[in-house]
């Protein structure tokens, strides 16, 4: 089997990417230079055996590293849906959509998005999530089950629109 086919894809919304992109350019032209600036002042200041000011400023760099490697490899494998493209007949990734909990008797609105968007206190549920995935391909009108740990959901699709 070749990579290719073994590697997952990292599903982001347009603006998920721009965010993505804008962060990389950041530590690459910024935080690098910051740390640079940091570890040079901190060797600057003699042993660097008891320096807590180097090891810190160290530690920082290796961190900077770390997100601009995990951010390469998620761009690198990234697949984009532009929310300005969304099919508003079903709902699909970048769509917004409105939805009754027929359980709790309330109105929600979520956002589909990748799962390397996800963030719940934004409303922003991964088409992989349980009800995202459920929600997947539903229509306005159409209940759906969504099945959990601890209960069964139900939630009637009452309207879907691009996420803008």
């Amino acid at each position: 089997m070749s990579e290719e086919t073994t590697v997952k894809k990292n599903i982001l919304t347009y603006a998920g990417l721009k965010k993505l992109e804008e962060e990389l350019t950041d530590l690459k032209v910024n935080k690098r230079r910051e740390i640079s600036k940091k570890i040079g002042e901190a060797r600057e200041q003699g042993d660097l055996s008891e320096n807590a000011e180097y090891d810190a400023a160290k530690d920082e760099q290796r961190d900077i590293e770390a997100r601009i490697e995990e951010i390469e490899e998620i761009l690198k494998h990234a697949e984009v849906y532009v929310e300005d493209e969304a099919d508003t007949e079903a709902v699909n990734i970048g769509c917004k959509v409105t939805l009754f909990d027929c359980d709790f008797d309330e109105e929600i609105v979520f956002q589909i998005v990748g799962s390397m968007e996800a963030n719940s206190l934004k409303n922003k549920i991964s088409n992989e999530s349980p009800v995202g995935a459920a929600l997947m391909g539903a229509r306005v009108g159409e209940t759906i089950e969504v099945e959990m740990p601890t209960m069964t959901s139900h939630y009637r699709v009452l309207g879907i629109e691009r996420n803008v």
